[in-house]
């Protein structure tokens, strides 16, 4: 299997940005992109949760302050402008209590970690 497949499992802005930017460039650049939300990245991608994620350090800080755009408008560019496919974890969603039908639009659906690395064998992982 080919593409980039991306595990977030991090709610710190940095993380999500990079995650985002990562797997935007990819699925602009005509690779497969399969991205996998669990842990404290997770609530982000649900309706009514808010978007901007707390930074980390230096680097968290000055995004904030200039007109960088936010890590769930990427992904939302990595959904409309190439093959990129939004996983929800559905251990996390158990968890939590969620329905799929709470999750952003940007979410293809709930897939267990198990079915999320069988995919992914052979292809590149990349974990924030």
């Amino acid at each position: 299997m080919s593409g980039l497949y991306i595990i977030c499992l991090s709610g710190v802005r940095e993380r999500l940005q990079f995650a985002a930017m990562a797997a935007s460039v990819a699925a602009v650049s005509g690779s497969e992109v399969h991205v996998f939300l669990s842990m404290n990245a997770f609530p982000y991608f649900v309706k009514g949760h808010g978007k901007e994620a707390p930074a980390e350090g230096e680097m968290g800080h000055s995004m904030a302050g200039r007109n960088v755009p936010p890590f769930y408008q990427i992904f939302e560019q990595a959904v409309e402008l190439g093959d990129a496919k939004i996983w929800a974890c559905s251990m996390a969603m158990d968890v939590m209590g969620i329905q799929a039908e709470a999750m952003e639009d940007i979410v293809a659906g709930p897939l267990g970690l198990t079915k999320f690395l069988s995919d992914a064998e052979g292809a590149q992982i990349l974990t924030f």
